[in-house]
């Protein structure tokens, strides 16, 4: 199991697009948040699909954190 980030926004229309910045190219949308994770993932993994096939290297996993700290 790898991990990516994924940042998804809103756009004008309402339509929730998803990008993978480590991925560049990695787009995907839908019509909810929901959605639009459903699909990012599915791009994920044909992006991945396809540098295999090619012999490219894999992006390594990706860890976030959110950190708390005094105001």
């Amino acid at each position: 199991m790898a991990l990516y980030r994924v940042l998804i926004e809103q756009d004008e229309d309402g339509v929730f697009v998803a990008e993978c910045p480590t991925l560049p190219g990695c787009v995907s949308q839908g019509a909810t948040r929901d959605e639009a994770v459903t699909n990012i993932k599915d791009a994920i993994a044909g992006y991945l699909e396809s540098l295999r096939q090619h012999n490219e290297p894999i992006p390594p996993s990706t860890w976030e954190a959110t950190v708390e700290v005094p105001a």
